[in-house]
């Protein structure tokens, strides 16, 4: 169902924007590396069914070079065979993280999770998920539209 913008947040509370904007571009600055992160990105936000984000992420991803095929699994990333078991355990750990408080299954993915990330590799990946769900939350709240010609450069 189309509706229309209930405001265009992208033009209110600047500062508030600017730190979404510093928050998003230091995660991707993160060692975790852009395609894990935006994998990761495209995971939530499918999730929690923001087009836009859906839409921004599947791009950038393929800017990126990955291919469309890899991409359309990821929704059902543990039954293809696509994924290396380090994006695996970030994607199980995107989930858990994104349950959160309704579920909380983060006990059982966290063992994983430790055999392929760091402690500060974890910390990036955690505060990438809350990043995200952020823009989620402002996309979905707000019903921000999916642009029919996406800006220059996103």
């Amino acid at each position: 169902m189309m509706t229309a913008a209930r405001i265009n947040f992208f033009q209110l509370a600047p500062a508030n924007l600017k730190a979404m904007i510093n928050f998003s571009a230091s995660v991707k600055q993160s060692s975790l590396g852009p395609r894990l992160v935006e994998m990761v990105n495209l995971r939530v936000s499918q999730i929690n069914g923001c087009g836009v984000c859906i839409d921004m992420h599947w791009r950038d991803l393929i800017k990126q070079g990955a291919e469309p095929r890899h991409l359309n699994a990821i929704a059902g990333w543990r039954e293809a065979p696509f994924f290396s078991t380090r994006e695996r355990a970030a994607l199980a750990w995107a989930e858990a993280v994104n349950a959160l408080p309704h579920r909380d299954d983060t006990d059982a993915v966290y063992p994983e999770l430790r055999e392929h990330f760091s402690e500060n590799e974890i910390a990036e990946l955690s505060y990438a998920i809350a990043a995200i769900r952020g823009w989620n939350v402002m996309n979905l709240s707000l019903r921000n539209q999916i642009p029919e010609n996406p800006a220059p450069g996103f």
